[in-house]
């Protein structure tokens, strides 16, 4: 192993890309059929596997579009246990409609969302039992070619640039870094909010967009944590503890859970990090062993802490310890544009959405 990665997968790459190189061809040639639907469709992806941030830029252009489009989410709902198209609502299961699309159900209830591998037929659906959708944004849809989106939004995370990056399995990359000019719009996710106009430049130099291409930086930003299971009516607010007498427990099952740690650290003196893998489904098992650590702590005020998107399947526990439930919160998080470019941002998603309800690649 070198650089922290495992030479021997590197010949499995060549063969990766190749298989991933012959497919786009075929797509690229029309050899295999792309499909262009009369409404807006808006792809939010990416190419690399995992912890990009597409579910927080996804719910910033849901909540963008809401008011003017009736917008629908559209998601293959990874790790759910059900198949073909189904309505995500409040009271679905984590696991029959996957933990993202119920999140963003969730955050957003006058958002129709949707889930189905097959996202021609989903979008079909979509368009025949609800035919006032103006908009469709679909998610983690950057390698689904069957559609042809009219505007493409390609994220990459600031922490491990695609640029920096190798195809699976010696690296993280789902396809080679040069099919990042499929799309219309790139963003640097999980920015420093402090990041200067200089090394935004740097990086532009380092991703070598296309002159058509609109790149864009963004932060995560988290706000008051909120009550994990319903009935809770404890109001928590956080203030840094310079005293440390406020300890926590945080839970993750997320890809990327550093820069929540990180974050709370400001707040709380005493952080025991029970980490799982992504869209890991909780077991009885688990919760007792969240249920030890909290016990374990040994600051006087102390919290059990997690994300908006393991508290979707958290939830669905419904026989745990009221002491338990009432010290479970999780932290939401959503995203913030640098350098003065949410308004750009904005208009861009604005007139497309809005061009005369017609499916228009962007220019």
């Amino acid at each position: 192993m070198a650089n922290g990665r495992l030479w021997p997968l590197y010949p499995f790459s060549i063969v990766y890309r190749l298989i991933t190189d012959i497919r786009n061809i075929l797509y690229d040639t029309g050899i295999l059929h792309s499909v262009k639907f009369e409404i807006p469709v808006i792809c939010i992806g990416n190419i690399t596997v995992g912890g990009t941030g597409k579910t927080p830029h996804t719910e910033y252009i849901a909540g963008l579009l809401k008011d003017e489009f009736h917008t629908a989410v559209l998601s293959r709902g990874y790790g759910r246990k059900t198949r073909g198209y189904l309505e995500v609502g409040s009271d679905s299961a984590a696991n029959a409609s996957g933990d993202e699309p119920l999140q963003v159900a969730l955050s957003f209830p006058d958002v129709l969302v949707a889930v189905d591998g097959d996202r021609v037929h989903g979008v079909n659906n979509i368009r025949s039992r609800h035919p006032e959708t103006g908009v469709i944004l679909l998610d983690d849809a950057f390698q689904h070619r069957r559609i042809r989106a009219g505007l493409t939004i390609l994220l990459t995370d600031y922490n491990r640039l695609m640029t920096r990056d190798f195809i699976l399995p010696f690296g993280r990359l789902r396809e080679k870094r040069a099919n990042a000019a499929r799309a219309n719009i790139i963003i640097v996710t999980k920015c420093p909010p402090d990041m200067g106009r200089a090394e935004m430049e740097k990086l532009q130099h380092e991703l070598n967009t296309c002159p058509q291409q609109e790149l864009f930086f963004t932060t995560l930003t988290y706000s008051c944590p909120k009550p994990v299971y319903p009935g809770n009516s404890r109001e928590l607010s956080l203030a840094e503890d310079a005293s440390g007498k406020q300890g926590a427990v945080l839970v993750t099952g997320i890809a990327s859970p550093g820069p929540l740690k990180l974050y709370l650290q400001k707040y709380f003196g005493e952080i025991s990090h029970i980490g799982f893998p992504d869209h890991h489904y909780y077991s009885p098992g688990d919760i007792k062993r969240i249920s030890v650590a909290f016990k374990n702590l040994k600051s006087p005020g102390k919290l059990i802490l997690t994300t908006a998107k393991d508290a979707v399947r958290l939830r669905e526990f419904a026989n745990i310890a009221p002491e338990i439930k009432e010290a479970f919160f999780y932290v939401p998080v959503s995203v913030i544009f640098l350098g003065g470019g949410k308004q750009e941002f904005d208009n861009i998603i604005y007139t497309y959405a809005g061009k005369s309800n017609k499916n228009h690649p962007v220019p």
